[in-house]
C-alpha cells in the first residue's frame, strides 16, 4: 500500500506561518505573494499502543529516568561571561548548553559586544570558536585590533556553511560558540537560500541540537525587522533559550540588552553599555548618562528615579514652554516619553493647577536616550513643565517620584524605597513622594505630597497666573 500523505498546506516564506489553502497575502505579517505550498511529505502511521506510537522492540531509551531530586545541578550552572552587565541579564552567566539569540538593528553594535564576550572567555582560559558570515576574517581581525579584543584561545572561521561550522566545532571543541549571523548561514540538505524561512529554521534546530548534544554554549546574533521583531519564523524564538534585544540609537552612545525571553533567569533584568572609539564598555552605574552630569540648574529641568528592570536609574527630564509664533494650533513634541501621558499632565496642570498652557508650544524631552514610559515620571515631567512655564529652576538636590491622577491626586508607585535608595547614594537630599509610609536612607528627606497643586507649591512654583 503506498503511503498516505498530508493534505496541501500552504507556507509564508517570510515568516512561516501556515495556512490549509494559499492566499495572496499572510494573514499573519502581511506580506503580498510569500504564500508557497510547502513539501507534501509522507504521513505517520499511527497505531498500536495509547499512544498512538506504534510499538518497536529495537527502541531503547536514550537515558534511564530519574527522580527530579537526584539530577545532577552542576549540569545547569551558569558560568560568568566575563561581562558583568551581560551576567546580570543572563542569569549569571552562560548555562552549558543553552541557545542565546542576540537580536538588534544593523549598526547597533551587536558584533562588538559578542566579540567582547568572546575574547573575555577566551583571556580565562575557555576555548571559543567565533563564526562570522557577514564579514570576512581580517574584517574581524581589524576590529579586534581596534576594540582590544585580541586574545588566545580565540578562534576565527568565515564561513557561511552549516555543514562546516559542525566540522569546526568537532575539531577545535569550544567551550563556546558564537555565530554571526544565524541569518547568513545555510544547509545544502535544506532548499532555499539562506536567510529564508526553512534554511533559519533548519540551522538553529541543527545548532539547538548541537548545543545540547555537546553541553555547548551558542550564541547567534538575528537581524530584526523594521517594527523591531526577531527577523525570519515566529519558532526561532520558541527554539532558542534566551532571546536578548539589543537596543540603542545611532546619535546615542547608549546601548541596552534587555532580556525577552530566558528558560534560567528572569525577563526583567536590563544591562547598560556605552559605545565609544574605544568599542563598548559596561556601564555599572549609568546613571550619570541621564542626568547630563548635573541636578536642576536652569527652569524647566526635574529629576526622576525610573526602573529599567530591577534596576533604579536617575533620569533627567527638560521642558519648553514658548508662547506660539503664529496662530495655528500648539504644538506638543514629546522625546522619549510617552505622548499620552504628557498630553494627561498637560490637561491636569491646566484644569487643577490653573497654569495657562492651552496657547502654548510645549516641547518635553530626557537625557541620555533613556524612554520614560512608567506612571512613577508624571510627576517629574508636571514639574519641568511647570517650571519652564514659570521660568523658574528647581532646587538642586531634588528628585520627584508618583504617578499623577485626573484629579491632580499623587499616587503611590512600586519600588519607591529602591528607588529612595539609589537616590541616597547618588547624594540626592530632598525627595517628594506619594503619601504612605515609606523607609528613606540617611541623609534624604522624603516629603509626601497628596496632589499636583501642593507638589507645585512645595518645591516654590506658584500658580498665580491662571487660565
Amino acid at each position: 500500500m503506498p503511503p498516505r500523505t498530508r493534505a496541501p498546506r500552504f507556507e509564508c516564506t517570510a515568516c512561516g506561518h501556515a495556512s490549509a489553502k494559499w492566499v495572496g497575502r499572510c494573514s499573519e505579517c502581511g506580506g503580498w505573494g510569500t504564500v508557497e505550498e510547502a513539501p507534501n511529505l509522507p504521513a505517520v502511521a499511527t497505531g498500536g499502543g495509547r499512544t498512538g506510537v506504534p510499538p518497536s522492540p529495537a527502541a531503547r531509551p536514550s537515558s534511564p529516568v530519574r527522580l527530579i531530586s537526584e539530577v545532577d545541578l552542576e549540569t545547569a550552572t551558569a558560568r560568568p561571561t566575563g561581562v558583568g552587565e551581560l551576567d546580570r541579564v543572563l542569569g549569571g552567566g552562560f548555562v552549558p548548553g543553552v541557545v542565546v539569540l542576540l537580536a538588534g538593528e544593523p549598526g547597533v553594535g551587536k558584533s562588538t559586544l559578542l566579540l567582547e564576550v568572546a575574547a573575555r572567555r577566551a583571556r580565562l582560559g575557555a576555548t571559543v570558536l567565533y563564526v562570522t558570515g557577514e564579514e570576512s576574517a581580517g574584517q574581524v581581525r581589524l576590529r579586534a585590533e581596534r576594540t582590544g579584543a585580541l586574545a588566545p584561545h580565540l578562534f576565527l572561521s568565515a564561513t557561511a556553511d552549516l555543514e562546516e561550522v559542525a566540522a569546526h566545532v568537532e575539531a577545535v571543541d569550544p567551550e563556546l560558540l558564537v555565530v554571526d549571523s544565524v541569518q547568513t548561514v545555510g544547509t545544502a540538505t535544506v532548499d532555499g537560500t539562506p536567510g529564508g524561512v526553512s534554511q533559519v529554521r533548519a540551522v538553529t534546530s541543527a545548532l539547538v541540537a548541537l548545543a545540547k548534544q555537546r553541553d555547548l554554549p551558542v550564541v547567534l546574533i538575528g537581524h530584526v525587522t523594521k517594527d523591531g521583531a526577531v527577523a525570519g519564523p515566529r519558532t526561532l524564538e520558541h527554539l532558542v533559550d534566551v532571546v536578548l534585544s539589543f537596543e540603542g540609537e545611532r546619535h546615542s552612545p547608549l546601548r541596552l540588552v534587555r532580556g525577552m525571553k530566558n528558560r534560567f533567569g528572569a525577563t526583567d533584568e536590563v544591562g547598560c553599555f556605552e559605545m565609544n572609539d574605544g568599542g563598548i564598555a559596561e556601564v555599572s552605574d549609568p546613571s550619570g548618562l541621564f542626568t547630563g552630569g548635573r541636578v536642576q540648574t536652569v527652569a524647566g529641568q526635574a529629576v526622576t528615579v525610573a526602573m529599567e528592570g530591577k534596576r533604579p536609574l536617575m533620569a533627567e527630564v527638560q521642558a519648553l514652554v514658548a508662547t506660539r509664533s503664529s496662530e495655528s494650533a500648539p504644538r506638543r513634541v514629546v522625546s522619549d516619553l510617552d505622548s499620552g501621558r504628557v498630553a494627561k499632565i498637560l490637561a491636569v496642570l491646566q484644569e487643577r493647577c490653573h497654569l495657562r498652557l492651552h496657547d502654548k508650544d510645549v516641547f518635553v524631552a530626557t537625557i541620555g536616550g533613556l524612554r520614560l514610559r512608567e506612571p512613577a515620571s508624571d510627576l517629574a515631567i508636571a514639574i519641568a513643565i511647570a517650571s519652564a512655564f514659570r521660568n523658574e529652576a528647581v532646587r538642586p538636590g531634588l528628585i520627584a517620584v508618583g504617578e499623577v491622577g485626573l484629579g491632580g491626586e499623587v499616587r503611590r508607585v512600586v519600588a519607591l524605597e529602591r528607588r529612595l535608595a539609589e537616590a541616597g547614594r547618588l547624594g540626592i537630599s530632598r525627595a517628594l513622594v506619594p503619601p504612605g509610609e515609606v523607609r528613606t536612607p540617611k541623609g534624604l528627606g522624603a516629603v509626601e505630597v497628596d496632589d499636583l497643586q501642593g507638589a507645585l507649591l512645595r518645591v516654590g512654583l506658584t500658580t498665580a497666573q491662571t487660565v
